[in-house]
């Protein structure tokens, strides 16, 4: 962020980005509370310091998009609209989840929003947004698709098909790689080739930007600017964003395969107090503003723990519905 944010964007835009970011960080750190509690079960895949992605990309889009998560979803869903009471009542299974308690962490979907889903399935993703985009081109609607993925699924075989599919089709897909170096406990190095993973779509003729993706308002531009690219020439692109998860691969993983010192130098680049530092130099906010969106962040995270705890489970008779043959 080396301009003034006052030339980039409204003060009021500013300060929602911080609003967003305090709010997933918080929630996040809520469901690993919760998580020890035994009260969420099953995986839970963290976002904590990946927060600038999905803020600074969901508001570069239009309501009308369609947006794709990998497994890592709740703070993509929480940007995107979704009410953190349903979010968090998804996680304890019960029945005013967002999905009625029957997709857990891994499987959150709301496509009145627009949010097509979350996938365990590594890969997963990629065909149905190419499904998606060729849906959305052949009813000629004014919307393109972003499909959010780990640097990890690139080496499916799902990414190379949808690629070639999507350019050789000319389908509006938006890529955005969120690269945070580790599948799981193995580094991009150890795995690609090709560790500047924007450069792998050179093969599919697709172009690519690599993005700070511990700036929100760098996320923001290239996504903005991308969408509206993809849009008016109804082509792929691919954005790589580059960041790090604060956390291990899940709640069982301890990030043993990580050195204390790499860890150390990417907490500094931490995007929610370097947003708040920015805010405050620059007079956008003073520090009493910014304690309030912090408390108020804390507050609806802990009304979702509540709604959370005093919803009913899901009746039996639940296990029969929803089913599609």
């Amino acid at each position: 962020m080396a301009d003034n944010l006052k030339d980039l964007l409204p003060e009021e835009d500013l300060l929602k980005f911080y609003e967003q970011m305090v709010l997933c960080r918080e929630f996040e750190e809520s469901c690993a509370e919760q998580y020890s509690k035994g009260h969420i079960t099953g995986f839970l895949h963290l976002y904590s310091g990946q927060e600038a992605v999905a803020v600074g990309c969901t508001a570069g889009l239009q309501p009308a998009d369609y947006v794709l998560s990998a497994y890592r979803d709740h703070a993509q869903a929480i940007v995107r609209g979704g009410d953190p009471k349903r979010v968090m009542a998804e996680l304890f299974g019960k029945a005013t989840g967002l999905c009625k308690g029957k997709g857990g962490s891994m499987h959150l979907f709301a496509p009145e929003l627009n949010f097509m889903g979350g996938y365990a399935i590594v890969g997963g993703q990629f065909p149905i947004a190419i499904g998606l985009a060729w849906g959305s081109q052949l009813q000629e609607q004014d919307r393109i698709t972003a499909c959010f993925f780990g640097d990890g699924s690139m080496n499916q075989g799902t990414f190379h098909e949808s690629l070639n599919w999507a350019r050789l089709w000319e389908l509006p897909v938006l890529f955005i790689c969120e690269n945070n170096f580790y599948g799981i406990g193995t580094e991009v190095h150890r795995a690609s080739a090709q560790a500047a993973l924007h450069r792998r779509t050179c093969g599919y003729d697709i172009p690519s930007e690599k993005v700070d993706g511990m700036d929100v308002v760098a996320m923001y531009q290239a996504t903005k600017r991308a969408a509206e690219w993809v849009r008016e020439r109804q082509r792929p692109y691919f954005i790589e964003a580059v960041t790090y998860r604060f956390r291990g691969h899940s709640m069982s993983d301890p990030a043993k395969y990580r050195s204390s010192s790499e860890a150390e130098v990417w907490k500094r680049r931490d995007p929610i107090p370097n947003l708040s530092r920015r805010l405050l130099e620059e007079g956008i906010a003073d520090q009493a503003r910014l304690d309030e969106i912090n408390r108020n962040a804390l507050a609806q995270v802990q009304e979702a723990v509540r709604f959370a705890e005093d919803s009913p489970w899901p009746e039996d008779s639940e296990i029969w519905n929803d089913i599609y043959v």
